[in-house]
């Protein structure tokens, strides 16, 4: 089972920047794909962004796009990043890693099925 940990989250205020990072242990090798998610009190889990690992093509949610940039370390690519800039109230949630045995394509990109291993959660609250 592959154990995934989130770090970075916090408390910003609008218009401010938090990077997120997500590192992977344990049976990595079969790890094809990697993504973030997040979920807002009442709301459904929603996906944000993921890569392809080692491939590096990388989708993103409309909501985030121009503002969030998904990454995995050059030297390590059971290390990924997530970048927000320019956060704004709305993106305030728990944001879970994610990582998966398959290659995220097609409508599948954002889909939390094709994920079997997930984070515990890192929480971003951004204030207006």
């Amino acid at each position: 089972q592959v154990q995934l940990v989130e770090s970075g989250g916090g408390s910003v205020q609008a218009g401010g920047s938090l990077t997120l990072s997500c590192a992977a242990s344990a049976l990595t090798s079969g790890i094809k794909c990697m993504g973030w998610f997040r979920q807002a009190p009442g709301k459904e889990r929603e996906g944000v962004a993921s890569i392809n690992s080692g491939a590096g093509n990388s989708f993103y949610a409309d909501s985030v796009k121009g503002r969030f940039t998904i990454s995995q370390d050059n030297a390590n690519t059971t290390v990924m990043y997530l970048q927000m800039n320019n956060l704004k109230p709305e993106d305030t949630a728990m944001y879970y890693c994610a990582a998966g045995p398959f290659y995220c394509v097609g409508r599948s990109v954002l889909s939390s099925a094709i994920f079997g291993n997930w984070g515990q959660g890192t929480q971003v609250t951004v204030s207006s």
